[in-house]
């Protein structure tokens, strides 16, 4: 015979907890902590319910009486030392004190707000005292519910919010431990709370809250702003929080969490920062790359084309003056002419290679022959599982822009003998090697305006640039680009980095 257990009794089997569960009691009824304020002058301007049961004056009998004259005959010198100091500093203080007349230990705390000072204090045995063991593990079970649903939001800065005391009671110890205040399972005015926010973010935050709860729509509420620490310092907060209505769908109570989220915001700012910097270092490139090019263009028209037209200009003088020789002066002046236009041809083809007009890899190679009858470098390029009428024409001009930008620095800078330039294609990937045996240099991430411009023109097809260097051993230049990335795109973007 096989023995199966029991079922389970129907009341042994837990609820989901569920805001409906919690509009019974607040948690302030539930700790029973006491609450009292009073101005400058110790005229006491509030007293609740649990302050009447642990000091055992009603409310009617203090209100507008000054606090010391009540108490005079009983209350220990600790409490007025306190007091007073709380009215001298804009921060919060707890202590405990044994209150003789009482009979008992309190733990209290106090904090100053707006020429108020705000004072919540517990009895260390007053539930032995006064409550029975039935109704302490009923508190402990609505305790334990309402934590585990605040804990289901954030388990950071617990708070609840009861909106017709203004009043907040702050849980757990999370507000100490993260902002500083000495504040733990005790009531704090509104008023307090309000004086905290930043000044730039506090008519946000409150015109946002209010509308939220007179709408009489919505569970949740979730708001970010600027927070003050007990130091004076301000941190970036996230609140979130469910509203808790009652039967007539008016809000009276809020249950929530704070969030210290200044690490996230400043990090966040931070990235923003290195973007615009990189954003500003390349615009700057791009100026300065523009100036270098029209400085090099001028040189070139003022040093070299405007002599060459100097000379045939003088020629052809000479011709007009001895008829005998005008026609081998005319062929000298039609020779340097030539020159001109070959020079002007070769800075065009510069400026615009026209890869609409010749393939990339014709162009590529119009360039090195260009260069060899110049320089003593010896330059290969090597390309395969490359069909050139696959690359739309932005993605070869912005290739060819690399290789020539790169060339440049190796003719400039790298004192080699021989380079090499490969171009590989793998799937939607196109990879972009440019390697010298120069003198190499000891700064990898260089920030050269031709490396900067070689980067920003990698980033329009969501590429990215390595660079292997040491000193002696030459310079390697890896440029891997995406050809899907504007697939399929009417418009591409437009290449503003000239070279």
């Amino acid at each position: 015979m096989i023995l199966k257990p029991p079922p389970p009794k129907e009341n042994s089997i837990p609820k989901p907890f569920s805001t409906k569960d919690y509009r019974q009691k607040p948690i302030t009824e539930i700790i029973n902590n006491g609450f009292f304020t009073v101005d400058r002058k110790w005229t006491v301007t509030y007293w609740n319910k649990a302050a009447e049961r642990l000091l055992g004056v009603e409310a009617n009998n203090i209100l507008g009486k000054n606090l010391w004259e009540e108490f005079a005959a009983s209350i220990p010198l600790e409490f007025y030392t306190v007091y007073y100091k709380a009215f001298q500093e804009d921060t919060s203080f707890h202590f405990e004190e044994y209150w003789g007349e009482m009979g008992t230990w309190f733990d209290v705390i106090t904090y100053y707000c707006d020429n108020t000072l705000s004072v919540s204090f517990k009895s260390n045995n007053h539930h032995e005292r006064f409550v029975p063991q039935e109704q302490l593990a009923q508190q402990l079970k609505i305790l334990n519910d309402l934590y585990r649903f605040v804990t289901e939001i954030t388990n950071d800065c617990l708070w609840e919010w009861d909106f017709q005391a203004k009043e907040m009671f702050w849980i757990d110890g999370g507000h100490k431990r993260v902002f500083g205040y000495q504040i733990e399972n005790a009531l704090i005015p509104q008023s307090f709370w309000e004086s905290r926010l930043h000044p730039d973010d506090k008519l946000r935050v409150m015109m946002g809250l209010s509308k939220i709860i007179d709408s009489g729509f919505g569970s949740v509420w979730e708001e970010e702003y600027r927070f003050k620490r007990s130091n004076g310092e301000y941190a970036y907060v996230q609140d979130r929080a469910h509203i808790i209505f009652d039967d007539d769908n008016k809000a009276y109570r809020m249950i929530g969490a704070t969030q210290d989220v200044t690490e996230k915001i400043l990090l966040k700012n931070k990235l923003a920062e290195e973007s615009l910097l990189k954003s500003r270092e390349i615009t700057n490139a791009v100026l300065t790359a523009q100036e270098n090019e029209r400085a090099n263009i001028g040189k070139e028209l003022h040093d070299n084309l405007n002599q060459i037209l100097a000379v045939a200009k003088l020629y052809i003088q000479i011709a007009k003056m001895h008829e005998d020789k005008r026609e081998v002066y005319l062929e000298k002046s039609c020779l340097y002419i030539g020159n001109v236009i070959e020079e002007i041809r070769r800075i065009s083809k510069i400026l615009a290679p026209g890869v609409n007009i010749i393939s990339l890899f014709d162009n590529i190679k119009n360039l090195i022959h260009d260069l060899l009858a110049t320089h003593p470098i010896k330059i290969k390029f090597q390309y395969n599982d490359i069909i050139e009428t696959d690359l739309d024409e932005k993605l070869q001009l912005t290739i060819f822009r690399i290789v020539q930008e790169q060339i440049n620095n190796i003719l400039k800078y790298a004192n080699a003998t021989n380079a090499t330039i490969c171009l590989k294609r793998e799937e939607e990937q196109l990879t972009l090697i440019i390697s010298d045996d120069g003198e190499g240099c000891d700064d990898v991430e260089k920030k050269g305006v031709g490396i900067i411009n070689i980067k920003s023109r990698a980033d329009l097809y969501n590429g990215n640039v390595a660079i292997i260097t040491n000193p002696g051993q030459g310079f390697e230049l890896k440029v891997v680009l995406l050809m899907d990335i504007y697939k399929n795109k009417e418009q591409l973007p437009e290449v503003i980095v000239p070279s």
